[in-house]
């Protein structure tokens, strides 16, 4: 064995630091951070730098809108700042969690959150329910927090349907069966009757909307959507002659018709998200310098109109970069959307898509007029630990989908 040894000096060879192979460099912990196989290279690093764009102006957003009603009542002004940032945080690390699991993983997972979520509804309706604002929504927790469950409901209906359209047989001449969609709407229906018995409307329509998205992207025949159409028309038609919708509701809507017939009541809120959103003008008079703001003229100006505080303080300039980043937010959920590589990856994408879309769309338009107020928040820009989680939460799915289509393409 000695005379065919050669030694690393005698081949004019240096001789390699333990550990490491002869000739080949060690990696440096950026080249093994985006290595081949590392799920940080297959991330859609767009998406997130605009996630974390708008979680930090709605951070700002919130510590503006609530300071003044905070020093004026000898509290803590950082108080709704600290809460922000905490929730941003987690949502991070929900995120990231959610990202790192496989679609296939997730599927299996969906049940469990599904089941989880309808007792959560459940609870909210028993005595652990609170009430806020005339609707028990909310499940109140140690130190101040609360949590929304129905905006998790959100992400139990996309991707429980999801999967149920996912694994249902095609029918024989393609596409889905009547079977999968009954079903379905089987699934769809508790987390929706649950939420409006709270009620949320808001929620509630962002809910249909997207079964609605998830139902035509399936495959169905069209035969069977235009059927599904008549049968909800008649039940609207239904749900309005039996008198279901709550009479502050109805109110809500007909402040929307008739903005100026109620100032002082229902039509107040509408009014003065107008004034202040308009106040800003181009530039807007700078963060945390609103008059109207500060005033706490605007209600729920740190939730549900929080657009208005960048109206006012960021001016049209401001309020332009949140509406553009939130475009690419959809944009990039619809790209992810048509490049899955299966129906499941393509039907939560596209659901997650809606759901920001039709959630912001209406949230900005009850600002500025033209959309009832119906109680949406702003996606990553409202204050809420729940709404924020949800948000966090679709971003990771998004993510895992566009995983799975960098790494087997």
């Amino acid at each position: 064995m000695q005379g065919r040894t050669t030694s690393y000096t005698a081949r004019g060879l240096t001789t390699p630091r333990p550990g490491v192979f002869a000739g080949r460099r060690p990696r440096s912990l950026l080249a093994r951070t985006f290595a081949r196989n590392s799920p940080l290279r297959h991330m859609d690093w767009l998406l997130i730098l605009v996630v974390l764009g708008l979680s930090a102006i709605g951070t700002l957003l919130v510590w503006s809108a609530t300071q003044p009603s905070l020093l004026a009542a000898g509290q803590n002004p950082h108080t709704y700042l600290k809460k922000q940032l905490l929730n941003v945080v987690i949502g991070l690390v929900l995120m990231a969690g959610v990202s790192l699991i496989d679609t296939r993983q997730l599927r299996t997972w969906v049940p469990w959150f599904y089941g989880g979520t309808v007792l959560a509804l459940l609870a909210v309706l028993s005595p652990v329910g609170s009430d806020v604002n005339g609707a028990r929504a909310w499940i109140s927790l140690p130190g101040g927090f609360q949590m929304e469950p129905s905006e998790f409901a959100k992400v139990a209906l996309i991707t429980m349907v999801a999967k149920i359209f996912a694994q249902a047989r095609p029918a024989a001449s393609g596409g889905p069966g009547i079977r999968s969609l009954v079903v379905a709407l089987a699934y769809a229906a508790p987390l929706i009757g649950l939420v409006v018995i709270e009620p949320a409307l808001g929620v509630t329509l962002v809910l249909v909307v997207v079964t609605a998205t998830l139902i035509v992207l399936s495959g169905l025949r069209l035969r069977v959507i235009a059927a599904l159409t008549a049968l909800v028309a008649v039940a609207a038609v239904a749900v309005s002659r039996l008198h279901l919708v709550k009479s502050y509701q109805l109110t809500r809507f007909t402040s929307f018709l008739h903005p100026s017939a109620d100032l002082a009541g229902a039509g107040y809120n509408a009014a003065q998200a107008k004034i202040a959103g308009g106040s800003g003008g181009m530039f807007g008079q700078g963060l945390f310098h609103g008059q109207l703001i500060a005033g706490n003229f605007v209600p729920a100006q740190q939730t549900d109109f929080i657009f208005t505080v960048a109206g006012e303080e960021l001016g049209f300039v401001g309020t332009s970069v949140i509406v553009f980043l939130l475009g690419v937010v959809i944009i990039r959920a619809l790209r992810i959307a048509t490049r899955a590589d299966d129906l499941f990856g393509l039907l939560v994408a596209s659901g997650i898509a809606m759901w920001f879309t039709f959630q912001s769309f209406v949230n900005i338009g009850m600002t500025i007029g033209i959309m009832p107020i119906t109680g949406l928040p702003l996606p990553f820009v409202s204050y809420g630990g729940s709404a924020v989680f949800a948000d966090m939460i679709a971003i990771g799915l998004l993510q895992s989908v566009h995983r799975r289509h960098t790494v087997f393409r």
